[in-house]
C-alpha cells in the first residue's frame, strides 16, 4: 500500500475496512496489503447523522499501527470539526465531510485544514444536488461521491450518481483526486471509472471473499 496516493495518476483501490473482521483487524490489513490495496478507507458513523454506528479514533488508531499506508477517513457524523482533531492524533491522513452536515462548506474545508488535516476531502449523499460541492472545490483534495445511502456495507450500487461524478470530473485540478464509495463490484467498477473516478472504495467485494489477493486483481482486471 501507499502512503501518497496522489502522487499518480494510476486508479487506486482502497479497502474499507467496515467489512473487515474486527476481532483481528491487524491481520485484516496485512491481508489487503499483500493482496494489492493501494491505501485504506475507513468508514465513521455516529448514529445521528447515519443510522449506524461504527467505529471513532480507537479503531484509526489501531489502523495507523497496522499499516504506513494512507488512511482516508470518511467522517460521516454530524459535527467534523469538532472531532477533526482526535481523528488527526489517531493517525488520519485525509478527512472528507459531508456537505449536509455544515453550514458552510468552504469554510469547513479550510478550518479542517488549520485543524492539521493533511488531505481534506468532501461528499455528499445521493440525493443532495452536486451544485452544493462547488463552492469548497478550490479548499479540497478530493470530492467522494457516494453511490450508496450512507450508513451500511453491502447496498446496491446506484448507477444514478454517475452524472455527478462527470460533472465533478470536468472541475478536477490535475492535483485533486475522484472518488467513490458504495456497492462497487468486479461488475460495475468500469463504469465508475469511465464516467471519472480514480479512486474507488471496496468493502464487501474484497472483504466478503475467501481470497483478498483474487479479489483485488479481478476489480482491477475489470478497470482495464
Amino acid at each position: 500500500m501507499t502512503s501518497n496516493p496522489f502522487a499518480g495518476t494510476a486508479p487506486q483501490i482502497a479497502p474499507s475496512i467496515l467489512s473487515a473482521d474486527f476481532g483481528r483487524l491487524a491481520d485484516e490489513i496485512a491481508d489487503v496489503d499483500r493482496g494489492g490495496a493501494d491505501f485504506l478507507h475507513l468508514d465513521v458513523m455516529d448514529g445521528h447523522f447515519v443510522p449506524n454506528i461504527s467505529f471513532g479514533p480507537a479503531v484509526t488508531a489501531a489502523a495507523r499501527k497496522a499499516t504506513n499506508a494512507f488512511l482516508d477517513v470518511h467522517l460521516m457524523i454530524s459535527e467534523p470539526v469538532h472531532y477533526a482533531p482526535v481523528f488527526v492524533k489517531a493517525g488520519a491522513d485525509g478527512l472528507t465531510f459531508h456537505v449536509e452536515v455544515v453550514t458552510d462548506v468552504a469554510a469547513t474545508a479550510q478550518e479542517l485544514r488549520k485543524l492539521g488535516v493533511k488531505r481534506v476531502g468532501i461528499t455528499l449523499n445521493p440525493a443532495t444536488k452536486i451544485e452544493t460541492v462547488w463552492p469548497a472545490m478550490d479548499h479540497v483534495d478530493y470530492v467522494l461521491i457516494m453511490s450508496v445511502v450512507p450508513g451500511f456495507s453491502g447496498q446496491k450500487f446506484m448507477p444514478e450518481v454517475l452524472p455527478k461524478v462527470e460533472a465533478v470530473k470536468k472541475r478536477l485540478r490535475p492535483n485533486q483526486r475522484l472518488e467513490i464509495d458504495g456497492g462497487i463490484k468486479p461488475d460495475n467498477i468500469r463504469q465508475a471509472k469511465d464516467a471519472g473516478v480514480d479512486w474507488f472504495v471496496v468493502a464487501s467485494a474484497i472483504f466478503d471473499q475467501p481470497d483478498r489477493a483474487k479479489a483485488i486483481t479481478r476489480l482491477r482486471a475489470s478497470l482495464e
